[in-house]
């Protein structure tokens, strides 16, 4: 069992946002198999897969993926980072470095989508 000191720690919520996002792009990925697979059906179904990704919930959707990829590209780095260097105080920072890094890819991507 975790202890509340450990829970709290900013390493233990960087591998918790890492793990959730991974988690989160294998479920997205029978979707986006699905909607590629419409071309193989022809250009009239992918063009109505493709309307229906104008619909703003899926736009929301599609800004949360990306953020939610920008996530654990950040966390794929920190973990190399901690495989590869030797272990410092800055890593703290790093780490929150990273988080900012992933907010503000997805932000930047929401203000052109929408």
């Amino acid at each position: 069992m975790i202890g509340w000191r450990a829970r709290n720690h900013p390493a233990y919520w960087a591998f918790l946002v890492h793990r959730l996002s991974g988690i989160a792009l294998a479920l997205f990925l029978p979707a986006h198999f699905l909607v590629l697979g419409q071309a193989l059906r022809g250009e009239a179904a992918l063009d109505g897969a493709l309307r229906w990704t104008e619909v703003p919930l899926v736009k929301a959707a599609e800004v949360a993926l990306v953020l939610l990829l920008a996530a654990h590209l950040a966390g794929g780095l920190r973990i190399l980072a901690l495989e590869l260097l030797a272990w410092r105080g800055w890593q703290k920072s790093l780490a929150a470095l990273a988080a900012g890094a992933a907010v503000a890819v997805g932000v930047t991507f929401a203000l052109g989508v929408f």
